[in-house]
């Protein structure tokens, strides 16, 4: 993918995450790979919903900015730089802090991953990252240790990582992710249990229905 083509996915996707209440103001950050070494990411205290061209760093994959345009990267830059270094399958990280979804980050239940068809799909696998402050080398090992066994990483008392091949997925990994989880704890509420499905139609759908492709999950 080209810088420009990264660009405008970058604003498509950041746009489609403030409408649907997956980040507000200028919290979170999102990236997108642009050639085996290099990464676009949003720039520090960049507003998702209206990224400019110099909303955008260039980044090696160490981290390192090679354009900063008087602009700094976020400073998860280390966290997506970690993501890309070891998955080289992926094309895009989300950083976001969804509303429910940080619920389920702020407590110690488990999303549940057996409700509905996308809910099967987008979470067949989900981690969780201990607490360790925003930006710091310690989350970005953390994560960097977690990646390989999830597209979907909640991060304790923070929030959510997504990524994927695309754009397109990632953000569909982190937007059912949030309608489970607010379904969990609307349910909960209203004490409506929610007995989901058994692991053997869990397995058939993922192995059998042809709904996508069947993910191959890199080894750790």
């Amino acid at each position: 993918m080209n810088v420009n083509e990264a660009i405008a996915g970058l604003q498509i996707v950041g746009r489609q995450m403030i409408e649907d209440d997956l980040v507000w103001g200028n919290a979170g950050n999102i990236s997108m790979r642009i050639g085996p070494e290099r990464f676009l990411i949003t720039a520090s205290g960049s507003s998702l919903g209206s990224l400019e061209k110099d909303d955008l760093i260039e980044c090696s994959l160490s981290g390192e900015p090679v354009n900063l345009h008087g602009r700094k990267p976020s400073k998860e830059v280390s966290m997506h730089a970690a993501v890309y270094r070891r998955r080289p399958d992926v094309g895009t990280v989300l950083h976001a802090h969804p509303f429910y979804g940080l619920i389920m980050a702020c407590s110690k239940d488990d999303v549940p991953r057996n409700w509905f068809v996308e809910n099967m799909y987008y979470q067949e696998r989900v981690a969780r990252v201990s607490y360790f402050h925003p930006g710091s080398t310690a989350l970005a090992t953390a994560v960097e240790e977690k990646i390989t066994l999830a597209n979907l990483l909640i991060m304790e008392n923070h929030g959510i990582l997504a990524c994927d091949v695309n754009s397109k997925e990632a953000y569909l990994a982190l937007h059912s992710l949030e309608i489970v989880s607010k379904m969990y704890v609307t349910s909960n509420a209203a004490g409506i249990s929610i007995p989901g499905l058994s692991e053997e139609l869990v397995r058939e759908f993922l192995e059998e229905s042809n709904y996508k492709p069947r993910r191959e999950w890199p080894s750790s």
